[in-house]
């Protein structure tokens, strides 16, 4: 590879914190353009017709989707491997990929998340509490307690870190961004694993970045990641202003 693949996405978007971590496990060199989608551009939109993140780009190839992008550095840096060899255990990692993009990306981002930080801060809309108790309350224990029953008492599902354990992690860290800690009496297994999932370096080496752009204006974030040293990209596709789109999950 004679050239960094390009990313863009926000470090606080889940989605793509499991790229960046996949990437990073592998040793692989990026760039990134770290725009929410709520800001792209027209240029964005060309990349991305649903205007969601991530995208990747590696070379000509432009591809969409989080699960669609970690499949293709698998097939394309094979090692280390990120899926389990065993058929039936790869199909079961898939699975709780795709449980974490959409239950989990439903109910901590979209009813919790996004409530209570990108609604009230970017587009100045209220918070529907309703919405985001309902969530807490409900709707969120559903997971943890599949979840519960799911995952290991130590290490990692399959035996060796997979996309099924990057997935679940990945969530729980916007969890912790609307101070939502899980309980380790009545999900034990949960909250240890997530304990040890984002205390990884690769979730760990993010977390900097991710701080700052929870603390920083969206107009500010790129110019405090540059002096923080994140490998940014020449240009950036974020400086529309802020608009709704077709972008839930990733």
């Amino acid at each position: 590879m004679t050239e960094p693949l390009t990313i863009i996405g926000n470090y606080i978007s889940p989605y793509v914190r499991k790229v960046l971590v996949c990437l990073d496990v592998k040793g692989i060199p990026y760039r990134i353009d770290p725009i929410a989608p709520f800001v792209g551009d027209d240029a964005f939109s060309r990349l991305s017709p649903l205007r969601r993140i991530p995208v990747l780009i590696d070379g000509d190839l432009v591809l969409n989707d989080s699960t669609v992008i970690c499949e293709y550095l698998q097939d394309r840096f094979p090692t280390p491997s990120l899926y389990p060899a065993d058929p039936v255990q790869r199909a079961q990692a898939r699975w709780l990929e795709e449980y974490a993009d959409s239950y989990l990306g439903d109910v901590v981002i979209w009813r919790m998340f996004f409530q209570k930080g990108v609604r009230r801060f970017l587009f100045n809309e209220g918070t529907d509490e309703d919405v985001v108790r309902k969530a807490r309350d409900e709707e969120l224990p559903v997971a943890l307690d599949y979840l519960e029953a799911r995952l290991p008492e130590e290490g990692w599902i399959f035996g060796e870190l997979s996309i099924a354990d990057i997935s679940v992690a990945s969530f729980f860290r916007n969890a912790a961004f609307v101070k939502y800690q899980v309980d380790p009496q009545r999900w034990p297994r949960v909250a240890a694993f997530v304990g040890r999932a984002l205390a990884l370096p690769a979730f760990a080496r993010l977390a900097a970045f991710e701080d700052r752009t929870l603390r920083t204006p969206l107009p500010e974030q790129r110019a405090v990641l540059s002096e923080m040293g994140a490998p940014l990209t020449a240009t950036t596709c974020g400086n529309a202003a802020p608009r709704y789109g077709v972008m839930r999950l990733g």
